[in-house]
């Protein structure tokens, strides 16, 4: 199902739907920051997406991690909570989501690191590296704000 991200724009359609989700930034002994390539909007992204009946929001982030990456983590702490309601994602089967993120920070325990369905690729990136990367400004957000090493959670 393909997507449109609208984000503070006043002719966005009106969101239908609130689904809280979770994205993770891993960082690797390097620095780099993995990042995903999704079928869904073709841009680069952290890994995650909706928490599901009967899991915390934290499993929601280690299984999503774990679908999308092969990886295996836990959860070692929040960069922010997003909840912008002028970010909308409109979905071609007529959902209209209005933005409710957490983005944790995670450490790898183990796994093999292989994309799923949901994206075509799988990237270890240097900071330096994202400026030229295709990729939403609310993911380019959750990543500067984890790059600034914030003494308290982003909360908006």
């Amino acid at each position: 199902m393909a997507r449109t991200d609208h984000y503070n724009n006043p002719d966005a359609p009106q969101a239908n739907s609130v689904v809280p989700s979770t994205t993770a930034v891993i960082a690797d002994e390097e620095g780099r920051i993995l990042l995903v390539h999704k079928v869904d909007n073709g841009l680069w992204a952290l890994p995650g997406g909706g928490m599901e009946l009967g899991e915390s929001i934290e499993d929601c982030a280690v299984r999503e991690v774990k679908e999308e990456t092969g990886l295996d983590v836990e959860i070692t702490g929040l960069i922010g909570v997003y909840t912008n309601p002028r970010h909308v994602i409109e979905y071609t089967d007529g959902e209209v989501r209005q933005q409710f993120s957490l983005c944790y920070t995670a450490s790898v325990l183990g796994g093999t690191l292989a994309h799923d369905h949901e994206s075509t690729d799988l990237q270890w990136v240097h900071a330096d590296q994202i400026p030229d990367l295709n990729m939403h400004p609310s993911m380019r957000l959750r990543i500067d704000h984890y790059l600034q090493h914030r003494d308290r959670p982003y909360l908006g």
